[in-house]
């Protein structure tokens, strides 16, 4: 027994290490396993360059505003093809293809592309909508397979292998802008936040894609929900849509709170630490921190702190006590998180909006211009620029948040996706 017990501890620690390792080289959702936009991988380029520190690039076979996603070997993205590339586009909206891939992370091949019809009626192209297009979701993914969501065209469920699981309507209500939230993953549940197409947030079970529960009423919010933490190891589904912020069970969708929120649509995810959830957007650009936990109206109780300051389609990351985001403006925020006050405000080398939302991994700040590459921050109060990074020879808009994974940083344009790692 003696002999064996050192034996023991080592095949222990094995186990947890290659485990801990595991969660940490999976990015299996928009913003991370967290939602929270951070990664513990170090080791990151702080420069590159068409010439520089490329480890491959892969020709896409459509366009999309996704993001990619990570689960083992495996990246997955959605892009779309047949309707809609441009805004003179007078071709039949029905032809519209909806794309899920699924790309080898070692050498960047595409090991399938799978794609699905719409499920209701095409929203016409217009040049506000080609500014993202059909494919602004990110899917999730984990060991049962790949989820995506595509707002009218509904949710499409994959096995690891690419065979088609399931296709599910969530709605057929449009607005101007289009489709935006991304599917989350609980248990054994795919979570859509359908307030455009239905006015509801849906819970589908991930075998089946049936209506596992559904929560109705939840007006003007493009946003991904968010699974946090809350005192006793439970865990609450929030939502932060137009006037309010609500939490919900994610077992059953029974509402459990509500908080006065932001008077305006919602775009930006919902961000926790230590917590406290921290709530941005409008086109007045607010942020709000409230406790989750509560039952009922909370405002008075739960909310801590509300500013005049925020964002209207990107999300914050949290670091040593401050919040950190480049609004939609062009702007880089940090505040204060204990009480909403503004550290620094600083406009970044872009003359466009930005839809990508900042990434925080070994100390530093990746901030996705539409037209100026991306720009490295440190990650400290204070506002300083360590490089800005351009791939002169990509003409396509980026506006999808990076993936980051063992030392690689994967980001996707509308014509590329790339795997950005020291060399």
């Amino acid at each position: 027994m003696q002999r064996m017990l050192p034996l023991f501890i080592l095949s222990v620690g094995f186990c947890l290490s290659t485990g801990n390792l595991s969660q940490a080289a999976d990015w299996s959702q928009f913003r991370g396993p967290s939602g929270n936009g951070i990664s513990d991988s170090t080791g990151l380029p702080t420069e590159w360059s068409a010439e520089k520190n490329i480890l491959w690039k892969t020709k896409l076979p459509g366009h999309g505003s996704s993001s990619p996603v990570l689960f083992g070997n495996q990246i997955f993205l959605t892009a779309y093809t047949d309707y809609g590339l441009t805004a003179e586009d007078q071709g039949n909206p029905a032809d519209l293809r909806l794309h899920v891939i699924s790309i080898n992370r070692e050498d960047g091949n595409i090991m399938w592309d799978k794609s699905v019809a719409p499920v209701n009626k095409v929203q016409k192209i217009t040049k506000r909508i080609v500014d993202h297009g059909y494919a602004s979701g990110t899917p999730a993914c984990d060991e049962t397979g790949v989820y995506a969501f595509f707002g009218t065209s509904g949710v499409v469920a994959y096995d690891l292998k690419g065979n088609l699981k399931w296709q599910a309507n969530v709605g057929d209500k449009t607005a101007g802008f289009g489709s935006a939230s991304s599917p989350i993953l609980y248990k054994d549940f795919v979570i859509i936040n359908a307030s455009i197409e239905s006015e509801a947030v849906y819970a589908l079970e991930k075998a089946t894609g049936k209506v596992a529960w559904k929560a109705e009423n939840i007006v003007r919010a493009w946003t991904t929900p968010s699974i946090v933490e809350v005192p006793g190891g439970k865990q609450e589904l929030v939502v932060n849509q137009k006037n309010q912020i609500m939490g919900f069970d994610p077992d059953t969708g029974k509402q459990l709170w509500t908080c006065e929120g932001i008077q305006d649509y919602v775009v930006p995810v919902v961000i926790q630490n230590d917590g406290i959830l921290y709530c941005l957007g409008g086109r007045s650009n607010r942020s709000i921190a409230v406790r989750p936990g509560g039952r009922g109206d909370v405002t008075k109780t739960h909310k801590l702190w509300e500013v005049n300051v925020g964002a209207n389609v990107t999300s914050p990351v949290f670091y040593n006590g401050h919040l950190y985001w480049a609004s939609d403006r062009g702007i880089a925020f940090c505040l204060d998180a204990k009480n909403g006050e503004v550290v620094y405000k600083n406009r970044l080398p872009t003359k466009a909006r930005l839809y990508a939302s900042i990434i925080l991994a070994d100390d530093k700040l990746y901030v996705t211009t539409r037209d100026n590459g991306v720009v490295v921050l440190k990650a400290a109060p204070e506002y300083i620029e360590l490089a800005r990074n351009e791939i002169k020879t990509d003409e396509d808009l980026f506006n999808a948040s990076p993936a980051v994974s063992e030392g690689s940083i994967y980001l996707r344009t509308n014509g590329y996706l790339y795997r950005i790692a020291e060399q």
